[in-house]
C-alpha cells in the first residue's frame, strides 16, 4: 500500500500554469507540489483534477473558458488537461488508475485517479460515457462560482434539471460524486437524488471554520458518512481557522470533528489541495511540504488514534472507496463497477494536444 493517498491535487492546472511537474519545484517559497515531491513523501495515489476556470477566454489562460454557456470552450479546456495526464503517463512519469486491478500494480510511480472539479467540460449527460472511457472516475458538479449543473459555494443555487440528469448519468457510469464546492441547496439535493458514492475530496467543518457554504454542515458530514463516503481534510489555513495560520492541532480538530459526527473513523482522510491557489506559507505550520505529512499522522496518534485508524486516514479510507467504486479488474465499463453491482443486488436499481509542463491566482477561494 502507499503511505498516503491525497484526495485533491490540481496537477494538470499547475502544468498549464507553467510548472514542470517532472522536476522539483525550484522555489519552495512559492510551490511544493511536483511528482518527485509526491514520490518522496510516499504519496502513492493522488486524485488529480481537471479544473477549468470560468470567466476568462482560453487565449487569456489555457485552462479557462468564458462561461458555462460556451460548451465548446469548456469541453476543450477539460480535454487539454486529460491530454496532460496522458502525456505524463506516456513519458513514464505517473500511472492513471482506471480499474480496481490497477490498485494492485507494483510501481514506483505516483498513480492518479482523475477527478473533475466543476462539470462544465462535460457537454451533456450523454457525454459522460466518453469521459469515463478517457479515465474520469470522480466528478464535482461545480467549483465555487457554479456551473450549468449546480450552484457553487460562492454563487449559491440548486441542482438544476440538467444537473439531475448528469447525476443520473454519473450513477449509471459508476462515477463517484464529489460534494466539495457545492452550495447547500445543491448538495442537499445531491444527497437526496444520487444513488452512487458521495465524497467531499477537500472540505472542512463549518462548525469550526465558520459559517461559509465552502465548509460542510454537520448533517452533511453525517449523511456522507452514512453512505460510506469520505471527507478529505483541506490544508488551506483559511479553511481550518477563522484567522491567522493554522497549526497541526487545528487539522486534528477538524479530523476528530468529522469522525465524531460520523460516529467512526472510516470516513475522514487527506484532501490537501496543496498549491491549489495558495502557497506553502498558507499551509499549516510544519505542514508546508508533502514530506511533512508524517507530523500529521503523529499528531493523530498523540490524540489517541490507533495505528489502524491512522492508516485509515493516511490511505485506507480512500482506498476502500476506490476498491468499491472502480470498475472490476479487466473491465473499464460501467457494468463492472462495484457500487453499481451492489445497487442492482439491492434492487436500486477532439483532444487538443499541447504539452505545458506557478501557481494559480488566489481566485480559488473567494
Amino acid at each position: 500500500f502507499p503511505m498516503w493517498i491525497d484526495g485533491h491535487l490540481d496537477l494538470a492546472y499547475l502544468a498549464l500554469c507553467g510548472r514542470d511537474l517532472r522536476v522539483a519545484c525550484p522555489d519552495p517559497e512559492t510551490g511544493c507540489v511536483s511528482l518527485p515531491a509526491l514520490r518522496e513523501a510516499g504519496i502513492g495515489i493522488a486524485f488529480a483534477t481537471i479544473f477549468a476556470e470560468p470567466g476568462r477566454s482560453p487565449q487569456e489562460h489555457p485552462a479557462a473558458y468564458p462561461s458555462s454557456d460556451d460548451l465548446d470552450a469548456a469541453e476543450a479546456a477539460g480535454w487539454r488537461q486529460i491530454e496532460i495526464y496522458r502525456q505524463l503517463e506516456a513519458q513514464g512519469e505517473l500511472a492513471i488508475i482506471r480499474d480496481a486491478g490497477d490498485l494492485h500494480r507494483d510501481t514506483p510511480l505516483t498513480e492518479i485517479v482523475i477527478l473533475m472539479e466543476g462539470a462544465d467540460p462535460i457537454r451533456s449527460p450523454e457525454a459522460v460515457g466518453r469521459w469515463f472511457e478517457a479515465g474520469l472516475r470522480m466528478v464535482g458538479l461545480t467549483w465555487a462560482r457554479g456551473t450549468r449543473y449546480a450552484g457553487g459555494n460562492a454563487r449559491p443555487g440548486p441542482l438544476t434539471a440538467l444537473g439531475r440528469d448528469l447525476v443520473a448519468a454519473m450513477d449509471e457510469a459508476g462515477i463517484v460524486h464529489d460534494a466539495s464546492h457545492l452550495a447547500d441547496e445543491a448538495l442537499d439535493s445531491l444527497l437526496e437524488t444520487a444513488r452512487g458514492r458521495i465524497v467531499a475530496t477537500h472540505s472542512n467543518c463549518r462548525a469550526i471554520a465558520g459559517d461559509d457554504q465552502r465548509h460542510l454542515r454537520d448533517d452533511q458530514i453525517k449523511a456522507i458518512g452514512e453512505r460510506d463516503g469520505v471527507v478529505g481534510l483541506n490544508l488551506y489555513s483559511r479553511f481550518l481557522v477563522t484567522s491567522g495560520r493554522a497549526t497541526i492541532g487545528d487539522c486534528v480538530k477538524h479530523v476528530e470533528h468529522v469522525a465524531g459526527v460520523m460516529g467512526h473513523r472510516r470516513g475522514v482522510a487527506l484532501g490537501s489541495d496543496a498549491d491549489g491557489g495558495f502557497g506553502p506559507d498558507r499551509l499549516p505550520e510544519h505542514l508546508d511540504h508533502p514530506t511533512s505529512l508524517p507530523a500529521l499522522a503523529a499528531a493523530l496518534r498523540d490524540a489517541g488514534w490507533s495505528d489502524e485508524d491512522v492508516e485509515g486516514f493516511c490511505y485506507g479510507n480512500w482506498r476502500r472507496v476506490l476498491e468499491e467504486t472502480l470498475p472490476e479488474a479487466g473491465t473499464r465499463s460501467k457494468e463492472g463497477t462495484r457500487d453499481e453491482a451492489r445497487s442492482r443486488d439491492e434492487g436500486r436499481g477532439t483532444s487538443p494536444e499541447k504539452e505545458n509542463p506557478a501557481l494559480k491566482t488566489d481566485r480559488r477561494h473567494r
